[in-house]
């Protein structure tokens, strides 16, 4: 019997190939980062070809590196960075632009366009969503309406839309299709129908003809051809949503928080989609075969890892990522600094896309270490920002936290983080949470495992990490971010 599943994951910064055996631990794994594309202040783009290159790279030397073979691989799945949007040739397969990143904010007087008509959330109560420079939706129409020519060529059926899971599965198995978890993130499927709203489409006049088919996160699509010859492809997911599978939040009540480039807390509410009164957005969790599909809530943070990134790259305060933590232990607190990434905007739960970054309260005192603590604190602050709302929408306060992504190896954010929540963090065995879950949602549908009780058994703590903080100080501190926070506010007009 084939003895291992794999999962292509890919990210804002990189893409990866891992695989997992039937206990949910890691055999082989390869990574490469991609470019960061900025043409203007606020604009984000990925290179698609570049994307394309890396995945098939890493696939073959994650392989090769574990002296496996494609024909070891019972199915594989993919997971992606959801909202980025690629439009491409249906003939030649060549993008007509590089991919719109989800966190690019060229579409903001889009944004303020239609809200003027109807409010911000005049379509939130067929997607889930609030209108926002964050979706596909958007994205695809300025593509449409940017470009010469695209727009006649998209209506004739000569071009393809996809987010990035579609494009990778065009490539590797010729398929036009996308998952309903990657769909919700568009702005274009109903989510009482998952399946495209005609409605939508005339809002955001988006022709039918360049969408892809939505199907099912864990079924067999289809076989890809080199350099996975013949092995099924048999789910999708997107990130967040593989993350909590991958976390075994299984069922309702349960949530997790992914720490990447930006931050993504999911709360799983089973079968029924939760509308939010509180700034958060209603996704769908996953629809796993012939079973019904079910929803969480999420609250979605664009800047937390990349900021740490941006220490790096812009400011040259530190050499590596790892590094920001050393230079944070150079002082025992953020001497009264607080750093707030609202380089895209602020996501939820405040959905301002008029705010900006600003570091406040800076004094002479203030060092490269401040800055460093701030930096990793404004993680754990939007985290609570997030954490507050979810618990008014659901009626109940969170008990324990699940945590995964790069940054939960950082001892100090994680220890601050619950800390500020006050409640319990927990970083499972297996961090690689996002593969782990497109694996599962492809061992699912080949039966490589039989059902959710298999995914539950493979869960196992790692670390926990439990308040150590006063509510007097968890008060005084929360009440300096919010002072922050609304200091970013206004700062553009669209």
């Amino acid at each position: 019997m084939t003895r291992y599943i794999g999962a292509i994951d890919q990210g804002t910064t990189s893409s990866r190939f891992i695989v997992f055996d039937r206990a949910g631990e890691i055999v082989a794994l390869a990574q490469r980062e991609h470019r960061q594309i900025y043409p203007q202040p606020g604009w984000v783009e990925h290179d698609p070809i570049e994307i394309r290159s890396n995945t098939r790279q890493v696939i073959a030397e994650a392989l090769h590196g574990a002296g496996l073979t494609a024909q070891d691989l019972a199915a594989v799945g993919i997971t992606n960075q959801r909202e980025t949007t690629v439009l491409w040739d249906r003939a030649t397969g060549e993008p007509v632009h590089n991919a719109v990143v989800w966190q690019d904010t060229r579409v903001d007087s889009l944004v303020a366009a239609y809200a003027r008509d109807g409010g911000q959330d005049r379509f939130r109560a067929q997607t889930g969503l609030p209108l926002a420079s964050y979706f596909s939706a958007l994205k695809l129409r300025w593509l449409l309406d940017t470009i010469p020519g695209v727009r006649r060529r998209a209506e004739r059926g000569e071009l393809m839309f996809g987010t990035i899971d579609t494009w990778i599965l065009w490539d590797l198995a010729g398929l036009h299709v996308t998952d309903v978890t990657n769909a919700s993130r568009t702005q274009l499927m109903n989510l009482a129908t998952l399946a495209w709203d005609e409605s939508l489409l005339d809002a955001f006049t988006i022709p039918r003809e360049v969408l892809p088919q939505i199907v099912p996160s864990s079924s067999v699509l289809g076989v890809a051809g080199a350099p996975l010859a013949n092995v099924p492809i048999a789910g999708i997911l997107g990130d967040q949503q593989a993350a909590l599978l991958g976390q075994a939040c299984c069922e309702a009540g349960e949530a997790k928080n992914t720490y990447g480039t930006g931050c993504f807390l999911l709360l799983n509410t089973g079968t029924t989609p939760m509308q939010s009164r509180h700034g958060l957005v209603t996704t769908v969790a996953a629809k796993l075969g012939d079973a019904p599909a079910t929803y969480a809530l999420e609250g979605s943070i664009a800047i937390t890892g990349a900021l740490v990134q941006w220490l790096r790259d812009n400011l040259g305060l530190i050499r590596s990522s790892a590094e920001v933590e050393t230079l944070a232990a150079t002082v025992p607190d953020n001497g009264d600094v607080y750093f707030v990434p609202a380089f895209s905007g602020l996501y939820a739960p405040h959905w301002r896309a008029d705010a900006r970054g600003v570091i406040a309260g800076l004094t002479r005192f203030a060092t490269a270490g401040h800055i460093a603590r701030a930096t990793l604190e404004a993680t754990a602050y939007q985290t609570m920002d997030v954490v507050r709302a979810m618990e008014q929408d659901a009626g109940m306060p969170l008990r324990t936290l699940r945590v995964d992504g790069g940054m939960v190896l950082n001892e100090t954010l994680m220890q601050f983080q619950a800390d500020i929540l006050g409640v319990p963090i927990v970083r499972p065995r297996c961090v690689e949470t996002t593969a782990l879950g497109a694996a599962y949602a492809a061992g699912l549908a080949v039966g490589y495992w039989r059902d959710l009780d298999d995914v539950r058994r493979n869960w196992a703590v790692a670390r926990t990490w439990t308040p150590a903080m006063s509510e007097v100080r968890r008060t005084e501190l929360a009440g300096a971010w919010q002072k922050a926070v609304e200091r970013s506010f206004g700062w553009t007009t669209s």
